[in-house]
């Protein structure tokens, strides 16, 4: 127990103190205590003089027998409750009016105002009186064996504001349910009837489309993809060793082979096949971008061998029936972001010829691994608990499902990676690209998962004489698709050796299929997360 002590009024009566007492030991020192506290009472000031009492009930007396005012018979008067009681008494205070002023009271009455709420004496006593009281007993005394009236109320008032507590927090609860219920509804509703995950992409039409393709209309998009060097020079490579005829076996060979390269952007994979040795190469993309690929072709003096359109490969002719090699970057974050493989498969349907090719061939969306990062994971959602001293912390919600793309440091990673789809190029249809797969994480060190990252890998191999492949994985060179991060929102502690295991559910979000719904299910915790 914390020692006590009162402080006296003024400096001088320090001497005259009681020693400070020491209450840890026994009870009796707490008794003591009590029976000095019980003498220590607070002084009541008359309404109309300067005289001081002991209490407010012989503030009442001393105004009834000296000033001709009786309170108690005022109150009845004029019907006032807690409230105008506290607004009468600092009324009076704060104007010092006189008891004749009292006797004709106009209407409304003059202490009917809020203002009259703040206290003109500080711990005033008489406000602190409840007026119930005085109807105790003809004197103003309050039986002793009965409660408090104003404790009572109080009680009462702590009661309801608890209850109320507590359906507010149910309601939220309820709140939260319904908008995951709605949110969930909205984001898995088709956009139009009849629609399918499978056809998603071949069945926009180009008003709900066009956002997607004048995104790559912009030049900054382009010097990003074509400074990374991981993404380039295996391409480059690609083209410059791995196509020629191999004795003993099949092989691709790109020398008079006619060449579809879908989304051909500024054109570069189109001109990496026309200087291989390609016979003709076809290059197709709906987004403005194209213009500017047709003068770097021009400039390169590559016309004769490439061909652009613009438009999208769903809705245009070839000028081909069958093509040899299909080539294309359609790579997105998490690897099937945007849904540009929906494309390729159904370039690769139509027109690629018997023994073709589809490059790349394998793509292995691997690859979740668990992330031990808490300064990140606190920077992403513990910030919303203090910004600039406001409580923001209802963002978690929104912020949660959010998976964010950055560069994982290699050191978080504390799991081996586990393969949760590989997808053959080759042979896939768009209906296996809405998914799920059982995961199990072998933890390698101790720590607190904070997340878990995707990334993908990829591979040139179908009748490649030098197999070519790159890996978009936090050991390795950093490319523009970084991991995606899905964050947890309560963090679980790991050890080596462990198996962390779940569930993910990859489809794409139906009201815009470009978009994807990744849902996590780990720990006995279910979580849907957007990539958009």
């Amino acid at each position: 127990m914390a020692q006590r002590w009162e402080t006296l009024p003024d400096d001088e009566d320090l001497d005259d103190a009681p020693d400070l007492i020491d209450c840890e030991d026994g009870d009796g020192d707490d008794a003591a205590w009590d029976d000095e506290d019980s003498g220590l009472q607070q002084e009541a000031r008359c309404l109309f003089c300067e005289r001081i009492f002991p209490s407010p009930e012989e503030v009442f007396h001393h105004c009834q027998d000296q000033h001709r005012f009786n309170i108690r018979e005022f109150v009845s008067t004029y019907g006032l409750d807690f409230y105008g009681y506290i607004k009468f008494i600092n009324f009076v205070r704060s104007t010092n009016c006189t008891v004749d002023s009292l006797q004709n009271i106009s209407r409304p009455k003059p202490w009917d105002k809020d203002d009259f709420f703040k206290p003109v004496i500080e711990d005033d006593m008489l406000l602190q009186y409840d007026v119930e009281d005085m109807a105790c007993d003809g004197s103003g005394a309050q039986d002793a064996n009965a409660e408090p009236s104003m404790h009572r109320r109080l009680m009462e008032a702590e009661s309801r504001a608890q209850a109320a507590e507590a359906r507010l927090a149910n309601a939220l609860q309820e709140l939260q349910k319904t908008r995951q219920l709605a949110q969930d509804f909205v984001m898995n509703a088709d956009v139009r009837c009849g629609s399918s995950s499978a056809g998603a992409i071949a069945d926009l039409d180009e008003s709900e489309d066009c956002a997607y393709f004048s995104s790559y209309g912009h030049f900054s998009i382009h010097e990003e993809m074509l400074k990374d060097a991981v993404r380039t020079e295996s391409y480059r490579i690609l083209w410059k060793i791995s196509f020629y005829p191999k004795t003993g076996g099949f092989c691709v060979s790109v020398i008079c082979s006619v060449v579809l390269d879908v989304g051909c952007g500024t054109g570069i994979l189109s001109m990496f096949a026309a200087k291989a040795g390609a016979k003709k190469v076809i290059g197709v993309d709906q987004s403005e971008i194209l213009y500017q690929a047709m003068d770097i072709v021009r400039l390169n003096k590559l016309e004769d061998t490439i061909s652009l359109i613009k438009g999208r490969i769903e809705e245009i002719d070839l000028p081909v029936e069958k093509v040899d090699i299909i080539i294309s970057e359609w790579m997105g974050y998490f690897l099937l972001f945007e849904s540009m493989l929906d494309s390729v498969i159904y370039a690769k349907d139509k027109y690629l010829a018997p023994g073709g090719a589809v490059f790349p061939q394998i793509c292995g969306l691997s690859v979740l691994v668990a992330l031990c990062d808490p300064e990140r994971h606190a920077g992403k959602l513990a910030f919303w608990d203090d910004v600039y001293g406001f409580n923001m912390s209802c963002m978690k919600k929104a912020v949660l499902p959010e998976a964010v793309v950055e560069v994982v440091k290699p050191d978080a990673v504390v799991s081996r990676p586990f393969i949760i789809k590989d997808i053959d190029c080759q042979m896939t249809a768009t209906k296996d690209l809405d998914f799920s797969s059982d995961f199990s994480l072998s933890i390698t060190k101790d720590g607190m998962c904070t997340g878990l990252a995707g990334y993908f890998d990829a591979f040139f191999q179908k009748g490649c004489h030098t197999p070519v492949s790159f890996s978009t994985g936090p050991a390795c060179a950093k490319t523009h698709w970084k991991q995606t991060v899905f964050l947890l929102e309560k963090p679980t502690d790991v050890k080596a050796g462990d198996l962390l295991s779940g569930k993910i559910v990859v489809r794409k979000n139906r009201k815009d299929p470009r978009s994807l719904l990744v849902t996590l299910s780990l720990n006995s915790v279910t979580q849907t997360y957007t990539l958009q």
